[in-house]
């Protein structure tokens, strides 16, 4: 019998439903790390809100473990890596809180908009001070969303019946998606311009940290409001504090923060500031939902072998996965491909495949290239996810099978389609192993490293020596380097891969070397 071990507090319909499935499951919460890595060699399977934090060393020890499953959206304190090296499943329940955490905005606006928390603290005490709680009215403002997938959408929809005008960033979204939703698309300046309110619901990457930053700060409207129930590490803390200190941002409400648990924070106690203890999926309806998803996905790939949202391995039968794994693998690199080189909006993703392939189950790869191009800016995006996400903005997928052979076995390519270009990679196996055989018109044969230099130039003499010379200076080593061009004298790529990520600075020195049209730092 499948034995499961919830470790942080869960509605107790989950012990319900692990139970009704015939699963022996314990309730243990409050464990310390040690505590928890001497029992965890007894478990199957693993459930955790965000207090338990599975890292390598639990992993490690989790001899039986098979299946790790997030009661929530964020995974940030389950370490995914050695999970996939261990063969450990990692689930999350991506749906089952988004009108919470949207109802906790609107909140957490009002609270702002109208000074709630202190005019009570001040009413309590036995004071009445009408004239000092002077609010601002939300009917005609602009609210600006930054993030409008499932959460951010659902915040527009409730913004517009509180008749404001509703302005978006968010590069997934498409021009349709936004008539749909009856909000403005447009750009991250344009949203700091405009907006009235600002509202962040887009996951902690890398290229969203310090989204707001004292810069981004700088450029909104005197008298902003700026609400974070998304993630904590998307706004520069000390420059908020800044802001508030100067008036030039009215208020804030956060309900997540650059450090959690933050019982010390240096924004606590200014003026303006209206602050809950990551509240937003916090409602006995949101907490039952997520109970109820993480039991029944935990049970059923225990006891059946099926998948749901999981974040490190894709939906296929135990039959299919041998023959597709390795296709899956270059289906998702290139993908990666794709969605690192492209910097503006997608409106549509085409993938085909072309030989052996064609006659594959192709719709995990399809996924696996979604989630490719969707994770740089989404962060946590597996192949169950991926559809969805892509489809709450708008992106349209296509697919296209040839089973006719051409020069290799099997080709998948990927096209990515902006607002303003079109971006084709695309890739076969060798060996098992994937590799990039074609980037829009050139064609080159490179393996893919964890980290790599693309490079776009002009065809000219003297270039791979500067570049190797530029690399050598930085300390970067090379370790594999393959070139590619459209014919003598014209447009030309490298694709170099090196033993450490690039930097922003050293990135943008080798831009300015001589017949560098573009450079791009890519991780794999």
């Amino acid at each position: 019998m499948p034995k499961v071990l919830i470790a942080d507090k869960l509605s107790s319909s989950a012990v319900d439903v692990f139970r009704d499935k015939g699963i022996d499951v314990d309730v243990r919460t409050g464990l310390g790390k040690d505590e928890l890595i001497a029992i965890i060699g007894d478990y199957d399977g693993l459930v955790v809100r965000s207090a338990t934090r599975p890292d390598a060393d639990i992993i490690a020890a989790a001899k039986s473990l098979k299946v790790i499953g997030r009661a929530g959206i964020g995974t940030d304190n389950i370490d995914k890596a050695a999970a996939t090296a261990k063969g450990v499943v990692v689930m999350n329940t991506p749906f089952g809180n988004a009108i919470t955490t949207a109802e906790h905005a609107i909140a957490m606006m009002f609270a702002a908009a109208r000074q709630i928390p202190e005019a009570n603290d001040s009413t309590q005490a036995g004071k009445w001070e009408k004239s000092r709680f002077v609010g601002t009215e939300l009917y005609g403002k602009t609210l600006g969303l930054i993030g409008c997938g499932n959460i951010g959408s659902l915040v527009a929809e409730r913004a517009r019946a509180l008749q404001m005008h509703v302005v978006a960033f968010d590069p997934f979204l498409t021009p349709e998606r936004a008539v749909e939703l009856g909000v403005e698309k447009t750009n991250l300046e344009e949203v700091l311009n405009r907006a009235h309110v600002i509202t962040l619901h887009t996951p902690l990457t890398d290229q969203t940290r310090n989204i707001l930053s004292a810069k981004a700060l700088s450029s909104t409207r005197e008298g902003v409001i700026i609400i974070n129930c998304a993630r904590g590490g998307l706004i520069d803390e000390e420059a908020l504090l800044a802001g508030l200190k100067s008036g030039h941002i009215r208020a804030a409400a956060l309900d997540v923060y650059a450090s959690e648990p933050a019982l010390d924070n240096a924004l606590f106690g200014t003026p303006g500031l209206v602050a809950t203890p990551h509240l937003g999926a916090s409602t006995r309806e949101a907490q039952e939902n997520v109970a109820l998803q993480v039991a029944h996905q935990i049970s059923d790939y225990l006891l059946t072998g099926a998948v749901t949202n999981a974040l490190n391995m894709p939906s296929v039968s135990a039959e299919e996965a041998p023959r597709l794994a390795p296709f899956i693998d270059l289906a998702e690199k290139l993908g990666l491909l794709a969605g690192q080189l492209v910097t503006s909006g997608v409106k549509r993703i085409e993938v085909a495949y072309l030989g052996e392939v064609a006659g594959l189950n192709i719709k995990p790869l399809s996924s696996a290239a979604l989630a490719g191009v969707l994770r740089p800016m989404l962060g946590d995006v597996n192949l169950v996810s991926a559809p969805a996400l892509a489809a709450e903005r708008g992106i349209i997928l296509a697919q296209t099978s040839q089973e006719q052979l051409g020069d290799y076995e099997s080709v998948i390519s990927i096209t990515v389609e902006t607002q303003n270009t079109r971006r084709t990679v695309a890739g076969s196996l060798f060996a098992g192993q994937p590799r990039v055989i074609q980037t829009n018109d050139v064609t080159l044969d490179a393996p893919f490293s964890a980290h790599m230099l693309f490079v776009e130039n002009e065809d000219k003499p003297g270039f791979i020596g500067e570049l190797g010379k530029a690399l050598a200076e930085r300390d970067i080593n090379i370790a594999t380097f393959n070139l590619g061009r459209t014919g003598q004298g014209g447009q030309a790529i490298a694709m170099i891969g090196i033993d450490q990520h690039i930097g922003a600075k050293e990135l943008a020195e080798i831009q300015t070397l001589p017949h560098v049209c573009a450079a791009s730092a890519l991780q794999f």
